[in-house]
């Protein structure tokens, strides 16, 4: 399965390439999208992301009036909810003096344990934040994840973790790739791999159970471009 893993992202990246995955100007950036970005459309995220204009900055963050915080981030919904789990996420930053060589020198099971105890932050939020802003190899799952694991299909299991452990198991420890291939999923379930599938010219579609008219049940909740949840 290690190799049909890497021919399900050769075949991926050979149509998209590199996707320069996650669009943001910063490791801090990179955490307030990953909160911004649930339940929300990516072109919601980036008005938020926006209307920050030069306090996009942890300092800055910690500084602001929780009104002021919710104002901000209204494009993005549930703004109330979110913007505590901003102010959350930037103060478990501040332990680390807002530094991210020193935060990502703990060992990622810790790392990953602090953000998971903070209000806000699922298994999703937390590795996206682990492996696109600390750049730990971290495989982050979301439901296009889920989605290529049953049509394709891959013998991952279901929820997010045994698809977590299955490709992380299939794959060499490399956050890079974890990285592309978190993209490349992405793009191609957008492009695609849809809840309504546009199969004909899919990369994948050699494989895919949905070429053979298999009944399938699965929804989506897009990340990045779309929307994002922990649950697959």
């Amino acid at each position: 399965m290690k190799n049909e893993l890497m021919r399900v992202y050769d075949r991926l990246f050979t149509r998209y390439g590199d996707l320069g995955w996650w669009p943001a100007v910063s490791p801090y950036e990179v955490m307030i999208g990953a909160v911004l970005t649930q339940n929300t459309a990516w072109e919601n995220v980036q008005k938020a992301i926006a209307r920050f204009g030069d306090r996009l900055a942890p300092e800055a963050v910690l500084a602001m009036e929780t009104a002021e915080l919710t104002d901000i981030i209204r494009p993005a919904g549930s703004y109330m909810r979110k913007a505590a789990c901003i102010q959350a996420v930037t103060r478990w930053f501040g332990h680390y003096g807002f530094s991210v060589p020193a935060a990502a020198r703990q060992p990622p099971a810790k790392t990953r344990g602090e953000l998971l105890r903070i209000g806000g932050v699922g298994k999703e939020t937390a590795d996206a934040i682990l492996l696109y802003a600390l750049d730990y190899p971290v495989f982050m799952v979301d439901a296009y994840t889920c989605r290529l694991a049953e049509r394709y299909p891959l013998p991952a299991g279901a929820g997010y973790d045994a698809v977590q452990a299955y490709f992380t198991r299939n794959l060499p420890n490399d956050g890079a790739l974890y990285k592309h291939l978190h993209a490349l999923i992405v793009t191609n379930a957008k492009t695609y791999c849809r809840k309504k599938p546009v199969c004909g010219e899919c990369p994948l579609s050699g494989g895919c159970l949905r070429v053979i008219r298999i009944p399938l049940h699965s929804d989506y909740s897009p990340h990045g471009q779309g929307r994002l949840s922990d649950k697959c």
